[in-house]
């Protein structure tokens, strides 16, 4: 398994302008990036791409993150993989909610482009370029 694929991150947000942020800043730091719009389709990434961590927005379209989140801990198949809730609501209260429905980490939106490569380096090795 190469470096790359060790570093897949799945990206679930139904605001395309988020998810496209969050990826563009990610693949700059070398990580293979997919993009999820709602839980759905973020099941079937799980199953076809193995990611090593998801940023979840926790305001998805029908199934909602934190239930997402729940469910995949639940599983044995997925539970490893690492889960980062994304709010825009952040309220007294949400980070505790997001970690104790199985989330690893925390980020309020508006995200901070300059903080979020070292944030994900906190939990996957950074990618280096040949």
């Amino acid at each position: 398994m190469s470096r790359m694929q060790n570093n897949i991150v799945l990206v679930v947000d139904d605001n395309p302008a988020n998810a496209d942020l969050v990826s563009f800043i990610l693949a700059k730091q070398g990580y293979q990036v997919h993009v999820a719009a709602d839980a759905a389709e973020a099941l079937a990434m799980v199953t076809a791409f193995s990611p090593q961590l998801i940023m979840m927005d926790l305001q998805l379209p029908g199934m909602d993150g934190l239930t997402l989140t729940r469910q995949l801990k639940a599983d044995a198949t997925t539970r490893q993989i690492i889960v980062i809730a994304l709010t825009a609501y952040a309220m007294k209260g949400d980070e505790q909610r997001a970690r104790e429905a199985g989330c690893d980490g925390y980020i309020s939106k508006p995200i901070n482009t300059r903080t979020l490569p070292g944030i994900i380096g906190e939990y996957l090795p950074v990618v280096s370029e040949p």
